[in-house]
């Protein structure tokens, strides 16, 4: 079976770990199905005292508890034995970022470094099997009748993968194997001037980059729901445009900021944008002030006023967002036209018109009349709504701050602190968010269009309301 995966070896690896961040979390299980090239299979396995607690939700996912690992041996007293069996092999994993990403991360803590080929089985079984919706191990083993004796434990789920090869290398054409397998296997290209292991550090994962330049200069800050893929097509010939070739040709140094989903990397890259002003950044630059129309009082008048003055859209009826006061004016004033309403009772007119107090498109018979009382202030305020009501812009729909929650497959979460649509910032536990408590932040319509789409749907997240201190 190995020389249809190539002229290596093959050691397939599964890992349970106390969390989804190898920056974070630590290993504290190890699985090993070692595969020869002559096809025999030799497995190990080791519980690994992590150093820290396990969280109770790792324990129910995976049945490890604090009392098993105990007299387990700690990351540094295994790695000899692990680096043994992965020496010359094609490590293969299922999300093999993940397993790959950690065991680089445990090593890197004692000194080591350790790069070799990565073959991810769902990328693999992506290619091979397009016409599937899910590629997720239990949907591998449904499909092609592997059985597991200790699902979610690592050996157990490292023998799937190993009985998962064997299928394929019976059942898919060998051509079609070899070569998809070796596109794979291919290495990223990388601007001499960097790292030549970033690709294997940078996550398959949601999040934000930044690249840095000569001095440490921030070039550009950008967000991806795969940052790995992301970061790579900007070094890529057949991806660049004449900006990113620049970009890539100045780019010293890569950071990146792991997120559990997309909304968070969304929100901090506009918020990265924004206050760190990074030299290749076009879009998403500019905060500025912004401005609403305002209705408010009997009879309804309307002014127009910034957003930044307002402590919340809820202090009055607010209709509109624009870049500057003359716009909303013009947009007012065409609302008013095109709905023959009156310009004298809005107060948006103060001088003109008859001594009768009718405003000048009254004269013109482009206003119903409730600047002379042809019109009851009632009607008038409501048709005044019903004009405006395409652009009302809704109040906050909770009582005060709120976390809004994203998990990813991991089961990290990431808690997003938000109020009066503002965004405060990200923390990873809930009783982190007070350090928010009293923060001012701007206005910013970018985010405020984010969350109002969000919120509409609550799509895969959740809503913690905050308690009013």
């Amino acid at each position: 079976m190995p020389s249809v995966y190539g002229e290596q070896g093959l050691v397939c690896v599964d890992l349970e770990t106390t969390g989804g961040s190898a920056l974070r979390h630590r290993i504290i299980e190890i699985g090993v199905v070692q595969i020869d090239l002559d096809g025999s299979v030799h497995e190990w396995s080791t519980l690994v005292n992590p150093g820290v607690r396990i969280p109770s939700a790792i324990v129910a996912f995976t049945g490890i508890t604090d009392e098993m690992v105990a007299d387990a041996p700690s990351f540094d007293q295994v790695h000899r034995e692990l680096l043994t069996r992965l020496a010359g092999r094609v490590l293969v994993a299922h999300n093999a970022r993940f397993d790959y990403g950690f065991i680089r991360m445990e090593l890197a803590r004692l000194g080591v470094r350790f790069r070799a080929p990565v073959l991810c089985t769902v990328k693999l079984s992506r290619r091979l099997f397009p016409m599937y919706p899910r590629h997720h191990l239990d949907a591998l083993m449904e499909r092609h009748g592997v059985l597991c004796e200790a699902r979610h434990r690592a050996l157990g789920d490292a023998r799937v993968l190993q009985q998962v090869l064997s299928v394929w290398s019976r059942e898919v054409d060998e051509r079609v194997l070899k070569q998809t397998v070796a596109d794979l296997l291919q290495e990223a290209v990388l601007p001499a001037q960097l790292p030549a292991d970033l690709a294997d550090d940078l996550p398959e994962l949601p999040g934000v980059y930044r690249f840095f330049g000569e001095g440490d200069v921030l070039l550009y800050v950008g967000k991806s729901r795969n940052i790995r893929k992301r970061v790579l097509e900007h070094f890529s010939a057949t991806h660049r445009s004449d900006a990113e070739h620049r970009l890539a040709v100045l780019v010293q140094r890569v950071t990146w900021q792991e997120m559990a989903g997309e909304i968070g990397a969304l929100l901090i890259e506009s918020q990265a944008v924004k206050t760190q002003k990074p030299l290749y950044n076009r879009q998403l630059r500019e905060v500025g002030t912004h401005y609403t129309i305002c209705l408010e009082g009997a009879p309804l008048r309307s002014t127009v006023r910034s957003l930044e003055t307002l402590g919340e859209f809820g202090e009055c009826e607010t209709y509109g967002l624009y870049r500057d006061e003359r716009s909303a004016k013009r947009a007012l004033e065409a609302v008013v036209r095109a709905h023959q309403l009156c310009a004298r009772v809005l107060g948006i007119e103060s001088g003109g018109g008859d001594e009768d107090g009718s405003c000048f498109a009254y004269q013109l018979k482009r206003c119903k009349g409730a600047c002379v009382g042809e019109e009851s202030p009632v009607l008038h305020g409501i048709r005044v709504r019903l004009a405006l009501s395409s652009i009302k812009l809704p109040s906050w729909p909770y009582q005060g701050r709120i976390l809004l929650v994203e998990t990813d497959w991991r089961g990290q979460e990431d808690f997003h602190v938000l109020d009066r649509w503002r965004y405060l910032g990200t923390v990873q536990d809930p009783a982190e968010a007070a350090r928010l408590d009293g923060l001012t932040v701007p206005f910013d319509a970018d985010v405020y269009r984010l969350l109002k789409r969000v919120l509409a749907t609550l799509k895969g997240v959740r809503i913690i309301e905050v308690a009013s201190a």
